[in-house]
């Protein structure tokens, strides 16, 4: 960001309701090249404690407000090369408290096309434009046909009083569209009032079917649910809706008539039905538009905010861990693709099984992976869910592995685009798709964050319309999600991946890249001091990246923990007070307990800072992931037609949307939790009750075996009221 602007600190300080000096400290922080998980987890003092959300507003919020500036300036900037610029302009530009009351202001000064109003300029109308305006304001007894007979000149394309009045007219129209006053008022009834419409295109019923709903449809645009917003909108984009807004066209046209229209008689008339055709021609379908555009820009941000929080949790998802992995990317025809990785994630066997042809395969299937269980210790195995995916979590399950070897199923959403990747080819040169898929779906199940942060977060199934919203919009927003969980939980720096390594503060691709490369080089890092060896790894960089990075078993133990190395010496000096080794203090609560606190605080180190890292000692690199647990679907329910209404079955959410929930419960299609089926009370936003890879128990209402749809319940009375 550029170097921050006071004003518009205290702007943005103000809309957000926190003190002028934290926007300003996250403002001159980020323009000094500080990450957002930076500054929430190591200025704590400069910010007074600003969470991310917090710190991701104030960047955001200071950009638009920096567009406005930059919009502005070039107005004027504008106006002025044109000589139009009057200190009373001026004033009106820069008070302009937005961008479209900026733009209004400008509009009637804006180069454009030719209009009807510059025609009827150029053909010398304006002075009688005027006389009517004039007129209308009381003059009952003005005859616009006298008037207008001076203005009668063919040479000027003039032939008679009717054209030179239609010329008038279309000069009032113009200059009544376009005030600003008249606006800003146009636009608050669009907001107070305006109505969202949609009706089929003729001739579309049938092709448009998916869209049924919508084919008479009418709401309050205000109320208009984001989900809703976009179905429209995309139903319209495929040519079966036509889609409208708004509002009453004599309340429009009375906001319109106040100025200009204040007496009665044939110059009023003539205004009038100016301002008839003005509304209907140019303020109408400028106004729709814009209520359109915030409309659509309301629906993204909500639907982008859903898809981060579904993201968000989908990346935290509890981790199996360092164990050894049997993974089963499951097909009935071209048999499952079973891969066995190390603690590390490291493919050490892979080969295709066949137990879904013939009695004879089945056999040789289970005595294969019997035996690659045995050979390698494999600890549990992974199976995708995706076609034949329960059945072969059944399959593997009857060749009882043992007690101690757990079979999870594993979403394989978008495994598929990570096979063919370049960060798959990179990692697994020498195989091929199916072999990079079940690897893939096999360190989902070790660590989810870590394989899923190699894959565009789109196609990993939990968002809604994610391809309708502003892209530039949700790639920010997708960005900051990922760049907040790997941060949370931190990266170890010596098994990382470059795709993992470049999502840590202040690094990405390259610095991530060059930091596998001198790790192949010169083995594993012994300490955080070390990455300062990096080529291009510069001082700002290592002190973004330096704190998120772990180094297990390294020379100082605080490099394995969320210390920043720029406060080790703290630690050393509370380890040294106590009179014992930083090692000790990590090891011992008793010993922690004697260091006081406030002996620690200075102008920079504060008691959040001191807080955080006494937390640090006490679980030094903890995963703030919540412990794995092992889940199981209900056995014998495997497809659509095991299903039967009343039952009572387990499962998992998938997707979050604004208007509830998607649940796996094992049978190859989500089933549709609606919101009004989320609790026994009144839900407003489905994220209060569930989450992503949340495990719920539901009970199924009905099954469209045709359209393959599954209606579930999570109230405990489900056909109550």
């Amino acid at each position: 960001m550029s170097a921050p602007n006071t004003a518009l600190t205290h702007v943005v300080a103000a809309e957000l309701a926190i003190r002028p000096a934290q926007a300003i400290a996250v403002a001159e922080l980020l323009a000094g090249g500080a990450t957002v998980p930076f500054i929430a987890r190591y200025r704590k003092e400069a910010t007074g404690s600003l969470d991310e959300v917090q710190i991701a507003a104030v960047r955001d919020r200071l950009i638009r407000l920096e567009d406005l500036e930059r919009r502005r300036e070039s107005i004027l900037g504008s106006l002025a090369e044109r000589d139009l610029l009057t200190p009373e302009l001026e004033a009106a530009v820069r008070g302009a408290a937005s961008m479209a009351e900026l733009e209004d202001r400008y509009l009637p000064f804006r180069p454009k096309r030719r209009t009807r109003a510059a025609a009827a300029r150029e053909r010398g109308l304006e002075p009688l434009a005027d006389l009517l305006l004039a007129a209308a304001a009381g003059d009952a007894h003005f005859d616009p046909m006298v008037a207008a007979e001076p203005f009668v000149d063919p040479e000027k394309d003039v032939p008679g009083v009717d054209e030179a009045l239609a010329g008038a007219r279309d000069i009032i129209a113009e200059t009544a569209s376009e005030d600003a006053e008249v606006r800003s008022r146009t636009r608050a009834l669009y907001g107070r009032e305006a109505v969202l419409r949609s009706r089929v295109v003729k001739t579309r019923e049938e092709a448009g079917a998916k869209f049924r709903d919508y084919f008479d449809w009418e709401e309050p645009a205000g109320r208009s649910p984001s989900h809703r917003v976009l179905a429209l909108l995309r139903g319209e984009a495929e040519g079966f809706l036509r889609v409208g807004v708004g509002v009453s066209e004599e309340r429009a046209l009375a906001i319109l008539e106040r100025p200009f229209v204040r007496g009665s008689g044939a110059a009023a008339e003539e205004v009038r039905a100016a301002l008839r055709d003005g509304s209907k021609r140019l303020l109408g379908p400028a106004m729709e538009s814009e209520a359109r555009a915030e409309l659509k820009e309301r629906a993204d941000e909500e639907a982008i905010r859903i898809f981060a929080a579904n993201l968000a949790e989908l990346l935290l998802s509890p981790p199996l861990g360092n164990r050894t992995v049997l993974a089963v990317d499951p097909g009935f025809r071209t048999g499952c693709k079973v891969t066995v990785l190390d603690p590390q994630g490291k493919l050490m066997h892979h080969e295709t099984v066949q137990p879904h042809q013939s009695k004879g395969a089945r056999e040789q299937a289970g005595l294969a992976i019997r035996g690659l269980v045995a050979r390698f210790g494999v600890e549990a195995v992974a199976v995708g869910n995706g076609t034949a995916g329960r059945e072969t979590e059944t399959f593997v399950r009857e060749l009882d592995l043992g007690r101690d070897v757990m079979v999870v199923m594993v979403n394989e959403s978008g495994a598929s685009i990570y096979s063919a990747s370049e960060v798959a080819r990179a990692e697994l040169p020498d195989q091929d798709v199916t072999v990079r898929g079940s690897v893939s779906i096999g360190r989902r199940l070790q660590d989810p964050l870590a394989e899923l942060v190699k894959i565009d977060p789109k196609s990993i199934g939990v968002g809604q319309y994610q391809h309708d919203v502003d892209q530039a919009a949700l790639r920010r927003s997708l960005d900051d999600v990922v760049a907040s969980a790997v941060n949370r939980v931190g990266v170890e720096v010596n098994t990382a991946s470059p795709s993992l390594l470049s999502h840590v503060s202040g690094l990405g691709p390259q610095l991530a890249s060059n930091i596998v490369a001198y790790r192949d080089e010169e083995g594993p890092f012994r300490s955080r001091a070390q990455l300062k060896k990096v080529p291009r790894l510069g001082p700002k960089a290592f002190e973004q990246a330096a704190g998120f990075l772990r180094v297990r078993d390294g020379a100082d133990p605080l490099d394995a923990s969320a210390v920043h190395p720029e406060s080790y010496g703290v630690v050393k000096a509370m380890a040294a007070d106590v009179g014992v080794k930083v090692a000790d203090l990590l090891r011992d609560a008793g010993l922690r307990a004697r260091v006081d606190l406030a002996r620690y605080v200075t102008e920079t180190v504060g008691l959040p800072t001191l807080r955080d890292i006494m937390a640090e000692l006490e679980k030094p690199g903890r995963d703030p992931r919540q412990a794995f647990e092992v889940f199981r679907f209900a056995e014998g329910v495997e497809s659509l037609d095991d299903l039967e209404e009343g039952m009572r079955l387990p499962g998992i959410v998938t997707n979050v949307t604004a208007f509830g929930a998607f649940v796996d419960v094992g049978v190859h299609q989500d089933g549709l939790v609606h919101i009004s089926q989320l609790a026994d009370r009144y839900v407003r936003d489905p994220a209060e009750v569930v989450s992503v890879q949340q495990r719920v128990m539901v009970t199924v209402l009905g099954v469209d075996l045709q359209r393959g749809r599954i209606s579930l319940s999570m109230r405990e009375d489900p056909r109550g009221s």
